[in-house]
């Protein structure tokens, strides 16, 4: 988008390499875990060991390390100080902004198309065929747990200490991305969804990170990239999908590397559910209620799961804050399903708000939207 380097007057390209500019304030310092899961992270620094960067980088006198990728500018709503977070010339960060105005142009496109108020009754047998379609898109990744490949076959659950917490809304292709990660890494999450619309969610992610706006002058845009994903484990707030799946797999792969799918994908694996879900999961349902439930949602899932798609959708339309318990094939937590339902089948949600246990996705469906209605309040 913004062109080689080469491209600008030598003045322009130290004021992009500068110091006070550096992409995720990379510097080889400790960050220690942060206190509670309460939502007020700093934007952290990243240790450079935290992540393998294919991109140069450079040491400067002050002991910063500087990331030479294209930037954009992070300003903490707070303060009049203005960071960076790098924008990465593989395109992840500038297609994440750009997907933001895509789907922003969709999404009434999509709305259109849609099947309309999604309380009401719906064609089951069309919701589960394009369903059935997009997972068809991205069949290889989401729904095995790389766990299961392991020559020490582990028999108990290694989620991290605290919860990770994701950001994100279903209908994005880069988010999609990262779920899958989740899944195949078999991790458990924080899920708070942010659909257009959102009351909640959004500015969380705006206090946390702050607000992303182009340098070029004659380029610039305000936009909130999503994934967002924060790690109160090791202090780590960052955002684009790939950063975010090296991030995991790095941390908590054990040694494995993700596929290239999970890395990049084609307008046919990328895009392709987002089409066929008619932009489900996109945008804030208007009758949902505004206040949060005192508790989380606990939803069994994994991500390529058509049925589970549907009820992902309905929690991302609601901005339901929910626990996601990632069971992909092979999974550790097959187990703890089963002691719960008494079944293997996803989806299944528990919500300690009422009591109520579903494992079957059309009732969970009519359940969340009649339960939290602004007419149920």
């Amino acid at each position: 988008m913004f062109g080689p380097l080469s491209a600008y007057p030598p003045h322009i390209i130290m004021s992009l390499l500068s110091p006070k500019s550096s992409p995720f304030s990379l510097h080889p310092s400790t960050t220690s875990p942060a206190p509670n899961n309460s939502f007020s992270f700093p934007l952290t620094s990243i240790p450079v060991s935290t992540l393998n960067h294919k991109h140069p980088l450079k040491f400067f006198s002050n002991r910063n390390w500087v990331c030479l990728r294209k930037r954009i500018h992070v300003k903490s709503p707070d303060s009049d100080t203005t960071e960076s977070v790098s924008a990465s010339s593989d395109g992840s960060s500038s297609s994440s902004s750009s997907t933001t105005s895509f789907l922003s142009f969709l999404c009434p496109l999509l709305k259109l198309f849609s099947g309309g108020d999604p309380s009401q009754e719906r064609n089951y047998t069309l919701e589960v065929a394009t369903s059935s379609l997009s997972t068809l898109a991205r069949l290889p990744w989401g729904s095995r747990s790389l766990s299961e490949n392991l020559n020490n076959q582990e028999t108990t659950i290694s989620d991290p200490p605290k919860p990770l917490q994701l950001y994100e809304f279903e209908a994005c292709p880069f988010c999609r991305r990262v779920r899958e990660a989740m899944t195949e890494l078999d991790l458990s999450a924080e899920v708070y969804p942010c659909p257009k619309g959102s009351v909640r969610h959004r500015e969380i992610v705006r206090k946390i990170g702050g607000k992303e706006q182009y340098v070029i002058p004659s380029l610039r845009h305000e936009a909130y990239l999503f994934p967002f994903l924060v790690d109160p484990n090791t202090g780590v707030s960052i955002y684009e999908s790939g950063d975010i799946v090296k991030y995991l797999f790095q941390q908590y792969g054990k040694g494995r590397s993700p596929s290239m799918g999970l890395l990049e994908s084609t307008l046919f694996t990328g895009w392709m559910p987002t089409i066929l879900r008619a932009g489900r999961g996109m945008t804030l349902w208007e009758k949902a209620r505004l206040d949060p439930p005192s508790k989380k949602l606990e939803l069994f899932s994994f991500e390529n799961n058509p049925y589970a798609r549907l009820v992902r959708e309905a929690l991302c339309e609601l901005e339901l804050p929910y626990i996601l318990q990632n069971v992909g094939t092979g999974s550790q937590r097959t187990k703890l399903l089963v002691d719960s339902s008494g079944f293997q089948e996803v989806p299944y949600l528990i919500d300690p708000n009422t009591g109520a246990e579903i494992g079957d996705y059309k009732k969970i469906l009519a359940y969340l939207f009649q339960t939290y209605s602004a007419a149920a309040t």
